[in-house]
């Protein structure tokens, strides 16, 4: 017997510079008299950024305990429905959070809360809240480019509310020591740990008892029927794609200069705009009386020069898509020398702190040049009002820079410049992100063709909506459907605009809320999922057409009833027929027990 406990959070204080504290998991397992074979492995999508570790232990002598503990909530911006898996197969489940770390706080409240509630919304799962640390208060932060934000601490107030929201017990640990520990978080997750053995054990029980053997002629044993295919999903290129695009250097429309005007570098407005409020000034995409701070004003007016011929609209609706980029004179010559390594760090996602220093220091050979770069590109990358310096931004907060901030410009005419023109209205759009997310639009706008040349594109084939989507995965990586008929006009879009991920991302929906479909509702619903297999087939989707085959044949009594059933051609109906559950045999042999036990006139126990 078994016990998977999944924790997620980081109970460091996000700005502390001790990342050699011990976990709370970790401290928790080390101390803990009941726990034995302690054994631990990390899970990594790229080096230095874990995306969990798992702890494998014995409890109470030979239960094993399993854990999975999530440092960052990056599985709910990335993988949904792994992430609805995680928690419907935990035991229990843990959320930790520093008190200092109001920021982190107020994003796992206000973003990955109403996640969880979510996903918890078939699940009793007990549900631990830990608030660790000692609040630090009165202390003031000494650096530059942090604000109030900073000082204040995540109250107790704050974090019974979250227990309530959650249904969750709420622990206060002030300290990682042995009371703390072993007695206070000890004590609570080995109750719930007890808990979770008594319903097991009472669940093995019943079953046991269902499956004893009758001393009469036994009824047919009706087979499980055949496993469905596993539809694996595909690993995000969101950060490789927004990369590539800097160095195939297509529907560029800026280009930095030396002063002597000797060479250029080009780059994209959306994607500088979309990292910094400073480029958002220079291309007067803002305002300074919407910046609020005037070092930004200061360093954009000491730091670049525009030159005056060219233009800054906020919206280039009147503009053709043919105008040469926008020549920017960057007035430090030092700075200007690195400005290929910045827009590499800038284009990579802004996580590769480390590479940037390093590629830097090799190059200029100079410590104090080295240092007056970095703290540009440290200004150049700060938030008005909120962010510290990007070195010490947390891992999760840097890798949804583009997903959060490229969301800004959906479906908005700041910068645009291209119009598509869908069911008598207009969706504004931005070349550089269409060209570097999806193929067939990088093939269609650079390419022989009448869209490379045009401001107004015409879309056919799809709703709006539906278009509507498709375009705020391009920009944000992310797709939420709202029903099973939704997610197969967005797979049709998909298919059409050859955007592999976001056609697997559909039908992983698609076969979750049908799998997740009781059998009363599947008898009763007026969705057709013969109509669906028939889409997918005509679509190329290959692997969700051979599951709704399968998916007809487990459910073969529902359908088999059904008028578009009749639908299904010949081969259709054959490999249902031939994959059918329960089967023919299973029926003739219950239809035998039935008469035997008829003819025995008495009444069976088990039917």
């Amino acid at each position: 017997m078994s016990v998977n406990i999944v924790a997620f959070g980081n109970e460091r204080d996000g700005f502390s510079e001790d990342n050699q504290q011990p976990s709370l998991i970790w401290s928790y397992l080390g101390r803990s008299a009941l726990i034995s074979q302690i054994d631990s492995s990390l899970s990594a999508s790229h080096v230095g950024n874990p995306v969990f570790t798992e702890y494998q232990a014995c409890v109470f002598g030979n239960v094993r305990l399993v854990v999975h503990d999530y440092p960052v909530w990056d599985i709910f911006d990335s993988d949904w429905y792994t992430s609805c898996r995680l928690i419907g197969g935990a035991d229990i489940i843990v959320i930790k959070y520093s008190v200092n770390d109001k920021t982190s706080f107020q994003e796992l409240k206000d973003s990955y809360v109403p996640m969880v509630k979510k996903a918890l919304n078939h699940c009793s799962v007990p549900v631990i809240i830990s608030a660790i640390g000692a609040r630090k208060r009165g202390v003031s932060c000494t650096c530059p480019l942090c604000t109030s934000d900073r000082k204040s601490c995540v109250t107790t107030s704050e974090g019974v509310q979250l227990a309530k929201e959650l249904r969750a017990t709420y622990l206060e640990l002030h300290t990682l020591d042995d009371f703390y520990i072993q007695k206070y978080f000890g004590g609570v997750l080995e109750y719930f740990i007890i808990q979770s053995l008594n319903q097991k054990s009472s669940e093995k029980m019943k079953k046991r008892k269902k499956t004893q053997k009758c001393h009469r002629v036994q009824p047919p044993q009706l087979e499980q029927p055949e496993k469905m295919p596993i539809l694996k999903g595909e690993a995000s290129h969101y950060n490789a794609d927004l990369h590539n695009l800097l160095y195939c250097c297509q529907c560029a429309d800026v280009a930095f200069y030396p002063e002597d005007l000797s060479t250029a570098v080009e780059a994209h407005k959306i994607i500088l705009c979309s990292v910094s409020h400073l480029f958002m000034l220079l291309f007067r995409v803002k305002s300074p009386s919407d910046t609020h701070d005037a070092s930004i004003v200061q360093l954009a007016q000491s730091l670049f020069a525009v030159e005056v011929g060219d233009l800054f609209p906020s919206s280039s609706h009147d503009l053709p898509p043919c105008v040469p980029p926008v020549r920017v004179v960057v007035k430090d010559s030092v700075f200007c020398s690195c400005l290929p390594d910045i827009l590499h760090f800038i284009y990579s996602g802004a996580f590769q702190w480390d590479r940037l220093e390093e590629d830097i220091r090799k190059k200029l050979n100079d410590p104090d040049k080295t240092e007056h770069v970095l703290e540009k590109v440290k200004f150049i990358l700060k938030t008005p009002g909120k962010l510290n310096t990007i070195k010490d931004c947390n891992s999760h907060q840097i890798k949804r820079l583009y997903n959060t901030s490229l969301r800004l410009f959906f479906n908005t005419p700041v910068l645009a410049d291209v119009i598509f023109k869908i069911q008598g209205s207009t969706v504004p759009a931005h070349r550089a992100v269409l060209v570097a997310r999806c193929k067939v639009m990088a093939a269609m706008f650079n390419g022989n063709y009448l869209e490379a040349n045009s401001i107004l594109v015409p879309v056919y084939g799809v709703s709006k909506d539906t278009f509507l989507s498709f375009l705020e995965y391009l920009y944000t990586d992310s797709c939420y459907p709202a029903s099973i008929l939704q997610a197969m006009s967005l797979l049709i879009c998909a298919e059409m605009y050859q955007v592999m991920r976001l056609q697997h991302i559909c039908e992983l929906y698609i076969i979750t809320q049908l799998q997740s479909m009781p059998s009363r509702e599947l008898a009763s619903t007026s969705l057709s999922i013969v109509s669906l297999l028939k889409k997918a087939k005509f679509h190329n989707s290959d692997c969700l057409s051979t599951w709704l085959l399968h998916f007809i044949a487990t459910n073969y009594l529902i359908f088999s009833q059904k008028p578009e059933f009749q639908e299904l051609s010949v081969e259709e109906r054959n490999f249902v027929e031939m994959h059918r559950w329960p089967s023919n045999l299973y029926l003739k042999q219950l239809a035998d027990y039935r008469n035997y036990i008829h003819s025995q006139k008495c009444h069976c126990t088990v039917m």
